[in-house]
Formats: C-alpha cells, sequence, structure tokens
C-alpha cells in the first residue's frame, strides 16, 4: 500500500513544469525581493512568493534560483487553491541561531497539500548552536530544519540538509508523504540530529536516500503507520529507531512499518525498537527488516525495552508497550560489538512472534552472540549467531 501511495504522489507532481527556463518562472522569489549572497534578509520575499502561489487558482512553481539566500524562521501556511511546486537551486541559509526564538522550528509546512520540493540545499548552520549547548550556558531551544505539519500529498525529492540544529526533516500528522534522494549530513557528535523524524502520520515512503548524522538516522514515533523505507544508506548516526515509545502512558502505537534493502555503515545501531521502561498502552506491530548489510555497526539488531536514562522516572518498573509480529529477513554483515542481536523486552510484556529468518553477522571475523530476555518467536535456514529466541 506505502508503495503504491508513492507511485500515487509522485505521479502527482511529474507533469511538465510551467516553464522552461527559471527566468520564466511563474513565482521567483528574487522578484519579490530575494538577495543572494546570504547576507541580506530574505525572508519577506519568500513569504510573498508563497502568498502568490498559494492565492493562484492554477498550478504554480515558486523557483529559487542559484546563490545563497538567508531565510529566519518563517511559516508557510495552507490551505492552497492548487498545487504547488517548489524548485531549488540554490542554496538557503539560516540566520544565527540566538535570532531563531525558542519556536522549534525554522521551515514550516502547516496544513498544505499537494506541494513538492525538488533540489537545493538547505544550511542551518548549526556548529555554533551545538557548541552553546555544550558550554551549558543557556541556549535556545534550537530548531528543526524542515517541518511539515497536518499536511498531504508532499513530495520532497533531491534536497540536501546540512548541519540543522535539531533534526532536519520532520513529518508530523502528516499523510501520504513521498522523501527521495536527499541527502542529510550532519557530525557524528552533533546532540538531536535526527535526520528524518516521522509521528503520528500515515503512507509515508522514504527511498534512495543517504543520512549521516549525530542521532538517528530515521527515527519512526508515536501514531506511525503504513511507513516504507527503502535504498537507505544510513550512517554515522542510532540507526533507524523505533521510538522511544511509551514516555506517556497513554500513547499512540507503531504499525505497519518496514525498511528494505539498505545499509548501515559504521552507525552506533542498526535497526532498534526502543521503550521506556514505564507503563504504557503503546503498541509496535507488523514490522519487517529485510535484505539489509551491515559494516561495523555497534549493535545491529537491538530491541531495548528497558531505557530509563540516567535512571529518572522509570527504575524498577516494566515497559507496557506491545512489541509484536516484527521480522528481520536476509540480515548479514559485520558487528563493533560481541552481541550482534539483543532482545531485552519487557517482563510484564514480553515480545512475542518475533521471527528471524537467514541472519549472518559476524564479530572480528567469528561468530557474533545474541541475548535475550523475555522475549518469544521462531527462526528459519542459516541464523548466527546462533538464537536465543
Amino acid at each position: 500500500m506505502a508503495r503504491l501511495l508513492f507511485t500515487f504522489i509522485t505521479s502527482l507532481f511529474l507533469t511538465p513544469f510551467i516553464f522552461t527556463t527559471p527566468s520564466n518562472a511563474a513565482y521567483n522569489v528574487v522578484s519579490f525581493g530575494a538577495k543572494s549572497g546570504g547576507q541580506t534578509d530574505s525572508t519577506q520575499a519568500f513569504l510573498k512568493a508563497w502568498a502568490a502561489a498559494c492565492r493562484s487558482t492554477t498550478a504554480s512553481t515558486i523557483y529559487v534560483p542559484k546563490g545563497s539566500f538567508l531565510v529566519k524562521a518563517a511559516v508557510f501556511s495552507g490551505p492552497c487553491k492548487s498545487t504547488i511546486k517548489i524548485m531549488i537551486d540554490g542554496t538557503i541559509v539560516a540566520p544565527d541561531y540566538r535570532s531563531m526564538g525558542n519556536s522549534g522550528y525554522w521551515i514550516l509546512f502547516i496544513k498544505v497539500d499537494k506541494v513538492a520540493i525538488f533540489g537545493g540545499t538547505l544550511d542551518a548552520k548549526g556548529a555554533a548552536y551545538w557548541a552553546c549547548r555544550r558550554s551549558g550556558k543557556s541556549c535556545p531551544v534550537g530548531a528543526r530544519s524542515i517541518t511539515f505539519n497536518w499536511a498531504s500529498n508532499i513530495v520532497v525529492s533531491g534536497l540536501t540538509s546540512i548541519n540543522s540544529q535539531l533534526s532536519h526533516l520532520v513529518i508530523n500528522s502528516c499523510k501520504n508523504v513521498a522523501v527521495r534522494n536527499v541527502k542529510i549530513i550532519a557530525p557524528d557528535q552533533s546532540p538531536n540530529t535526527d535526520g528524518i523524524h516521522v509521528q503520528g502520520s500515515t503512507g509515508v515512503t522514504i527511498t534512495g536516500s543517504t543520512i549521516g548524522t549525530g542521532d538517528d538516522c530515521i527515527s519512526i514515533g508515536p501514531g506511525t503507520r503504513n511507513l516504507w523505507m527503502e535504498h537507505i544508506k544510513c550512517g554515522p548516526g542510532h540507526g533507524i529507531s523505533i521510538g522511544s515509545l511509551g514516555k506517556d502512558k497513554k500513547e499512540d502505537g507503531v504499525q505497519n512499518v518496514t525498511v528494505a534493502n539498505s545499509v548501515f555503515i559504521g552507525s552506533d545501531n542498526g535497526v532498534r525498537i526502543k521503550s521506556w521502561a514505564r507503563p504504557s498502552n503503546s503498541f509496535v506491530t507488523n514490522i519487517v527488516f529485510r535484505n539489509i548489510v551491515m559494516t561495523r555497526v555497534q549493535y545491529p539488531i537491538i530491541v531495548d525495552q528497558n531505557y530509563c536514562p540516567n535512571n529518572q522516572g522509570c527504575p524498577n518498573q516494566s515497559s507496557g508497550v506491545k512489541v509484536s509480529q516484527v521480522t528481520y529477513r536476509n540480515i548479514k554483515g559485520t558487528s563493533r560489538s560481541q552481541a550482534a542481536m539483543i532482545f531485552n523486552c519487557s517482563s510484564s510484556n514480553p515480545c512475542r512472534g518475533i521471527r528471524l529468518q537467514d541472519i549472518n553477522l559476524t564479530y572480528m571475523n567469528k561468530a557474533a552472540t545474541s541475548t535475550c530476555r523475555n522475549v518469544h518467536g521462531t527462526r528459519s535456514g542459516v541464523v548466527v549467531p546462533r538464537s536465543c529466541v
């Protein structure tokens, strides 16, 4: 279903552009006062171009030409009257982090439908913000680079995001989103710089993308359904993670998620499911991890339902998150730790329906090990390390 949605959404935006050259674009931000060079505030020019496109009763295009354009925190609101394409040949750069305030966003799309973004680079210049956090000084909350809230039928294709202060791309409470061929870059020690975060959304596909960050390459939050990820290259980073879940007692679950035909290189984790060790009605079910290559990954396969950082708020409790029907198929490669498979499940809600098929993970050219707590499942084919499931 997710792949069919991806094909449908993509087809909406692959009709010929309404201009033959960039100079003939319907709404060129330069025509609205944007100045190249990365020093002049072009925020209002971008917002005026958006307002014009949003009012248009026919399909329209916003064009960002080559060059560097300074844009401060900006909200691009809908609903709009027709389809909008945003074609970016240049780079959009963020201001000093202190001028972003405490809104939590840099570029925010809210309540939009049938919007596509093609190409371009977002440079959030996050290094100064990370340094502020490391210093222990009082810092703003930080900004996510590009966020979609309550949006539908969205395409993000060919975008590059560099050095976000926090998460690079956030998909929150959305329907039918296709992310393809994006590149996300941040140093491996940059805090909380998740590549793509999906939460409360359905019908999201992420394909053909390269992600290296200081946190999860892709993080999957509560309320995510029908998420398809394929041909992902992850590393450095914390892998592809479902969770953390169960922080709140009443919380929506995660279901129908697939990671396929992907590569993890030097990441801290490979495929991970993580929940807080506290009561919750949340769940994880119908998950498939298949055709994956791990190269020097610290923990290639891990389920941790006893997450309790600094032992605050959850000691001596167990996770209420129900993990079931999770398949690991054709996963091979190398682990940086001897324990290549870890199933640390809840004592009150054991993991059920865990299926291992054709696993081959080694540690320093020899067999790795697996560890299990409170897990039930099956194995088939050759499973190395020997499974305790």
